[in-house]
Formats: structure tokens, sequence, C-alpha cells
């Protein structure tokens, strides 16, 4: 069997840092994931996406080192402890890897697309 491509939502969180802001932090676990290759993209809290974390895929061990290798970062830079909340999501009814940009900006385009025939519709 072939490795499952995973899609994941990941949000990690520094705690015990004594700032309030973990900007420093995320940046570093923004910085290991440009260098593992995968797809990601980091989410922006605003009223229209309503979350906050990264978007990430890629084969399910490459996506899960990724994950690891941002908590040991952010510890290294010096947060004691780390909440991360995790979503991941796999299929195997057709080859995903293969998608520009990735599996989930494919998922944007195409519920914009539908949106925009709505629009048309006025």
């Amino acid at each position: 069997m072939t490795e499952l491509y995973a899609t994941a939502d990941f949000c990690l969180i520094p705690m015990g840092t004594g700032e309030t802001s973990v900007a420093e932090y995320i940046a570093e676990c923004q910085r290991i994931l440009e260098k593992s290759g995968l797809v990601y993209k980091m989410q922006y809290m605003s009223s229209s996406n309503g979350g906050y974390g990264t978007n990430l895929e890629g084969p399910w061990g490459a996506v899960s080192q990724a994950i690891h290798d941002c908590h040991a970062a952010v510890h290294e830079k010096g947060a004691l402890r780390i909440a991360t909340d995790i979503r991941i999501g796999t299929r195997t009814d057709r080859e995903v890897a293969s998608v520009p940009g990735g599996l989930n900006e494919a998922k944007v385009k195409r519920v914009e697309e539908i949106l925009a025939k709505d629009g048309s519709k006025d």
C-alpha cells in the first residue's frame, strides 16, 4: 500500500513564554514548513475565514514529521509548553499529490467557482 496523502489543519499554541505575542514562535514553525517542501498555507484571523493555524499537505509521514519538527523548534526557542490542535484528512478515491497548489487550494477554487455562478444569476 502506498503512503496516504494527508491534508492537515493545525494550530500550534506556545505556552509558558512570559510574553503575550507568539509571533516569533509561529515564524519559527513557518521556517520549518518552508524547509519541509510540503504544500502549506498559514491562515490569517479574519471575519471571513474565522480561523487561524496552518493548512499542510503531503505524505502522511512527512506531514506528521513537519508538525513534530515545529514542536521541537518552538521548544528550542524557549516555549516551555505547546498545545496543538490537529485535524487530518486523507482520501484514496483519486490521485491528489499532483494537484497544482495542493488539494486545499483546489477545494477553495471549486467553492469559489460555485459561488461565482450564484453571483451571475443576480
